[in-house]
């Protein structure tokens, strides 16, 4: 009996110290997909601002020429055209902010990588010998011979 109760207490180990290795997977890839949400956020915000950017830009342009028909009037001077201009402004502020963020974000999981990778590199490294850059020659002395 003793084989027996050795078995399934060396089974019921595996299984634990697998169920555990699986915990720790599954909390890794949970946060790696809040990474890329948060990303994938980013970058929907970034070009909903420039959408509307795009709306202020085709009303001021029709604010603009509409003032501008009148010859006597300066399209700066008007009131509703430095109201846009500055809400563009803003709008341009609020997405430098987020593509700085998103750009030193990208910077940092980029340098995480390459010291990863750096390091297993130097755990995996072997040398093998290099085979020579001289092209194997035919028997007809490396020439090409044409086919009738």
């Amino acid at each position: 009996m003793a084989f027996w109760d050795k078995l399934k207490k060396d089974i019921k180990k595996g299984i634990d110290e697998g169920l555990h290795v699986f915990k720790e997977g599954t909390t890794v890839i949970k946060k790696r997909a809040e990474t890329l949400s948060d990303d994938v956020k980013s970058k929907v915000k970034i070009f909903e601002l420039k959408q509307k950017i795009q709306v202020h830009l085709t009303d001021l342009g029709g604010r603009v020429y509409e003032i501008a028909s009148d010859k006597r009037r300066n399209p700066l001077t008007n009131e509703k055209v430095k109201s846009i201009v500055e809400k563009i402004k803003k709008i341009e502020a609020q997405i430098e902010k987020l593509e700085a963020k998103a750009a030193k974000k990208a910077a940092a999981s980029t340098t995480a990588r390459k010291g990863a990778r750096k390091a297993a590199r130097k755990t995996t490294a072997k040398k093998t010998p290099r085979k020579s850059a001289e092209p194997s020659k035919s028997a007809s002395g490396g020439r090409r011979t044409k086919k009738a």
